[in-house]
């Protein structure tokens, strides 16, 4: 017996996204019903939290909303949506202000009083404002403590299983959940749903977010037949670390900031290298500098445990200390003295620039269904910036929730769903439990996908590795199908959690990997060494996804170049080279 709910509406996801639409759709209209599931606990899980780095925002002096623009276009290598990216920047603006004075953040300031804004790569101007290096928990502390002073339903432990279209197949009528405290089906519906689980690429040998991202929102809305952009952008911070095989710290990001601020790059032989590959050294944009210490390991120019070094000390031990205390002691936790040694990075999956397709005001193709944050396609282009994420998420986030609350002021009646969706999809989900146990341990096939993609569908491609990727994918799915995990106890079941997860994650690997190989240049995070030129900026494309009765269609459609084209500016003058590292 499958339990029901209603509600106006329902969000998936308490990051920045998911608790900023909740409050934003609250001050629009507070007479509303507003639910927010969240597969952890709010505030206590997702990828908010574990931002490091800051907030980009043009609040400075020598900075402005279009020098913000015109980095976050050339950073994306000209496929970024522009009107998203320009709301985006403008919007930051307020949000921050918002932060600040109603939900009560306090970011660092300088003397006179004023914000701080720290350099970070890939940008003209020092604009990444910022609580130490601890700024995501700041936020997201803040925001949970405005969400839990509201009458807000929470739906904590539920994880989301499918987005439930109506009987007609022309609007979301709902989703369907699974509560896992008790392991009971859930349908839930809503007159308007936001998805923002957050991306989180952690089909790779090393990965920065939570444990439990794993595509969730996304491989929903692929299984709906909903169009994916840009799939193949899969962002590797370059600073993961590396701390050997036995922690799960490995890959742990260490922020952009220490690049920012200085910090030097080494390879094995501790020389530096990164100005063999860029003129501007460490501070190049992500994708670049992840590709030259790839390149390092690819020499064997590499550390003891196959990375290369990041070094701080010249910059001051106490000055590092003090200006990244939540890193030092990170690094101090795994036996490493960041401030006065030399730590062991490795580039890691940080980052899904690709999503689901929306408009500015983050509605989606199919009526009733919104997204926001890591969900949402079209922002970032081929490359984020560091300090756009965080932006990206709490900017989109409060415009979907007066989005939502605008657009279920009209709707009168919930949508009746589609009942053999509801049901198919329930078969899947317990798939695992009625499949014959075979002696294939769940954990052993994700280290095998980590494997898969690392290798032929990570920060270097050919073709011949994605398609050797795809087979290999395409098997590791067939053996989870085909391996059960014993009689059916749905009840906190870690296992059948952990399948629902890998499953979701193969699904979006062949994804990337058909978008991948679907894109034959290089742009931003997409690096296909058999065709390493970028094209030319003016025939930009962006590639589109969808599930067509099980295949992964790749169609490309040109980028609107609605404010600004290649070979234009909004600033006179403007380089894209980042200003000298002040210190």
């Amino acid at each position: 017996m499958i339990e029901t709910n209603d509600t106006d509406i329902l969000i998936l996801g308490s990051g920045g996204a998911g608790l900023l639409a909740a409050l934003h759709a609250y001050k629009a209209n507070p007479d509303l019903k507003i639910s927010v599931a969240v597969k952890g606990l709010m505030g206590k899980c997702g990828c908010t939290r574990m931002v490091q780095g800051g907030y980009n925002v043009a609040m400075s002096d020598d900075d402005s909303v279009e020098r913000h623009f015109m980095d976050t276009i050339a950073g994306g290598k000209w496929l970024p949506d522009q009107d998203l990216a320009w709301k985006l920047c403008e919007t930051a603006v307020t949000r921050v202000q918002e932060l600040e004075n109603e939900i009560g953040c306090f970011f660092d300031r300088e003397d006179d009083g004023s914000l701080h804004h720290k350099a970070f790569a890939g940008q003209t101007a020092d604009r990444t404002v910022h609580k130490g290096d601890l700024t995501g928990i700041e936020i997201i502390n803040r925001l949970m403590e405005q969400v839990l002073a509201l009458p807000i339903d929470r739906l904590e432990e539920y994880r989301a299983l499918a987005l439930v279209p109506n009987k007609k197949g022309d609007a979301l009528a709902g989703v369907l959940m699974v509560n896992m405290r008790d392991g009971k089906m859930k349908f839930v519906r809503a007159k308007a749903v936001l998805l923002a689980t957050g991306g989180g690429p952690t089909m790779y040998r090393y990965y920065t977010p939570s444990g439990e991202k794993s595509m969730d929102g996304l491989a929903m809305a692929l299984r709906l037949g909903l169009p994916l952009r840009d799939m193949e952008m899969v962002q590797f911070h370059p600073t993961g670390l590396l701390a050997g095989k036995d922690t799960r710290m490995t890959g742990t990001v260490l922020e952009e900031g220490l690049r920012g601020a200085g910090g030097y790059l080494l390879n094995g032989n501790k020389e530096r290298f990164m100005f063999d590959y860029d003129e501007r050294g460490e501070r190049a944009t992500r994708d670049i500098v992840s590709r030259g210490i790839y390149a390092e390991m690819r020499k064997g120019n590499t550390t003891p445990n196959g990375g290369v070094y990041i070094a701080m000390s010249h910059l001051g031990v106490e000055d590092v200390k003090k200006k990244f205390k939540g890193m030092v002691k990170r690094c101090a936790d795994c036996g490493f003295d960041l401030a006065g040694g030399l730590v062991e990075v490795v580039p890691t999956a940080h980052y899904f620039m690709g999503g689901l397709i929306c408009d500015t005001d983050t509605k989606t193709e199919l009526p009733g269904l919104f997204v926001a944050g890591e969900d949402a396609g079209g922002i970032h282009g081929a490359n984020r910036l560091g300090g756009n994420g965080v932006a990206n998420s709490t900017v989109y986030g409060g415009v979907s929730g007066e989005a939502m609350a605008e657009y279920v002021s009209d709707i009168t009646e919930l949508q009746d769903p589609n009942e053999d969706f509801i049901q198919a999809e329930i078969d899947r989900a317990l798939l695992p439990f009625t499949s014959p146990v075979g002696g294939v341990n769940v954990n052993d096939l994700r280290e095998k996908l980590m494997d898969i993609m690392w290798e032929d569908v990570g920060v270097m491609r050919t073709a011949e590795g994605i398609q050797k990727g795809i087979s290999r994918v395409e098997a590791l799915q067939t053996e989870l199908l085909e391996n059960g995990i014993g009689a059916e106890n749905t009840v906190f079941n870690p296992t059948w959690h952990d399948w629902l997860n890998l499953y979701n994650l193969t699904e979006i690997s062949l994804v990337i990997a058909a978008a991948a190989l679907s894109r034959e240049n290089s742009r931003g995070a997409h690096c296909r060494e058999d065709f390493p030129e970028p094209g030319t900026m003016e025939d930009s494309y962006f590639t589109v996804a969808r599930n067509q009765s099980g295949n992964f269609g790749v169609t490309h459609t040109p980028v609107n170049f609605s404010i600004i084209k290649p070979g234009e500016s909004l600033i006179d003058d403007y380089s894209e080279t980042a200003p000298e590292v002040k210190h």
